[in-house]
């Protein structure tokens, strides 16, 4: 027991070891020996100096000659169990001690550092030694604990309010955190809002490019198309049905790759969502609130999507109603090769006429296909980018703002031992701010 106590650094050892007994086999010494080594925290203390034989002595040991320590010996004369009897003061049995080595020939040159009160005198002087040196190291570990403590209070969390307007005030803070580390993604602090661009400069680009509109204006679906629209009488200047439903019949088809860009951005804005959850620290701290959360914006995006989807489409619509007039007002009006009206009705047009028709739907619709390639982002951006970092969880603040008290503690179900082990840091926390007033008083003293 002795010996777990003396190993710690900080200990200062008192050897005690009475004088009427051969020095060589003190226990005190030799524990103290294999702890402190160097002797550097170790005060040789001998007692029962007055017991001695007669002619005998302790003066080479109080001296160190005979057993050398860094610090001096020092000799005491406590009461003896008669004057603990008699019940003498510990007053008396002080100066009665210092007498002792004042009047003994032997000791008297030593007088002035020997008993109980030099002891307790040099013992002070060593602590108070040993203490202002270990003050920047106790600054120092007082400050990296408290940063510590800090920090894993930081993540724990703010403690939950007790009030129904406490509770509101910490739920809208955390939501606004997420919704920080969305709008994050989406303006580029963070990484993912660049795949939306990926989106419309690659996957819808590739999705217009894989409808071949030349394969399906061939001469065979372009007469095809052309003679079912003429009816049971042949055109008389140009084939405008043949021309509309050829267009038409292209430009119904870019319907897929703008559906399957609202999709793309819709995906990539509820992978977002997900990675600025697991990003909110606070969200981890009350798992229903987090899935809470996570339903709310994903709804939200939901309803943006329809949207973004109805809008879109919409653009590919209002092109296929309406023709731009002025690309075709621009196309030569040649008779002639439009074939004769007098052929039969399966023979009306010839192929080069055919050909040229569907030359000139191709450019017609490829015009159409650059000009979608521009306005479906806009849409999309419009109608879920930006309407997402504008009001994702407008509904969930609404929706919020009626719940009562039981209600909101219900969506902050934090663990009850998060809860104690947050108490139990904010107290361990002002103990060391304490502790660090106190060193740091103590330090400018110096």
């Amino acid at each position: 027991m002795v010996r777990s106590f003396i190993e710690k650094p900080n200990c200062i050892i008192l050897a005690i070891s009475p004088a009427n007994q051969d020095l060589a086999t003190s226990d005190a010494i030799k524990i103290a020996r294999e702890v402190d080594p160097k002797g550097d925290r170790t005060f040789g203390v001998l007692t029962k100096i007055d017991l001695m034989d007669k002619g005998t002595n302790a003066v080479d040991i109080l001296e160190g000659k005979s057993y050398k320590l860094q610090f001096p010996w020092v000799g005491v004369v406590n009461r003896s169990q008669a004057d603990i009897n008699k019940s003498v003061d510990m007053i008396a049995a002080r100066r009665r001690e210092r007498e002792y080595f004042q009047s003994s020939p032997e000791y008297s040159h030593l007088a002035h550092r020997m008993g109980s009160e030099h002891l307790g005198k040099m013992l002070s002087k060593h602590l108070e030694t040993v203490i202002k040196s270990r003050i920047p190291g106790l600054q120092s570990l007082i400050n990296k604990t408290i940063i510590e403590l800090e920090g894993e209070l930081t993540k724990l969390g703010k403690p939950i309010a007790a009030d129904a307007g406490g509770k509101l005030y910490t739920t809208m803070e955390i939501c606004r955190a997420f919704d920080q580390n969305f709008k994050e993604h989406l303006d580029g602090v963070r990484a993912g809002g660049e795949k939306i661009y990926g989106v419309f400069d690659n996957q819808l680009p590739a999705a217009l490019k894989r409808l071949q509109f030349d394969k399906h204006l061939s001469i065979e679906n372009v007469r095809k198309l052309i003679t079912e629209a003429d009816g049971y009488q042949p055109h008389l200047i140009a084939p405008e049905q043949g021309y509309r439903r050829l267009i038409e019949s292209c430009l119904v088809t870019i319907r897929g790759p703008a559906e399957a860009a609202v999709d793309g951005v819709h995906a990539i804005l509820k992978g977002i969502v997900q990675k600025a959850i697991a990003e909110t620290t606070e969200l981890k701290q009350y798992p229903t609130l987090r899935v809470e959360v996570g339903n709310a914006a994903f709804e939200s995006l939901e309803r943006m999507r329809e949207e973004s989807k109805r809008a879109t489409l919409q653009l590919v619509d209002m092109e296929c109603g309406y023709l731009t007039v002025e690309f075709f007002r621009k196309l030569p009006q040649d008779v002639e090769k439009g074939g004769n009206p007098t052929h039969s009705l399966f023979d009306r047009y010839n192929d080069s006429y055919l050909r040229r028709v569907g030359s000139t739907v191709l450019q017609y619709v490829n015009m159409t296909c650059a000009s979608l390639r521009n306005s479906i982002p806009k849409s999309t951006v419009y109608c879920q980018v930006r309407e997402a970092k504008r009001s994702l969880l407008d509904f969930f603040f609404t929706e919020l703002g009626k719940k009562e008290s039981k209600q909101l503690s219900k969506m902050l179900d934090e663990d009850p031992a998060v809860q104690q082990r947050r108490a139990n840091l904010a107290k361990r926390l002002e103990l060391y701010r304490s502790a660090q007033h106190e060193i740091d008083a103590v330090a400018w003293s110096k």
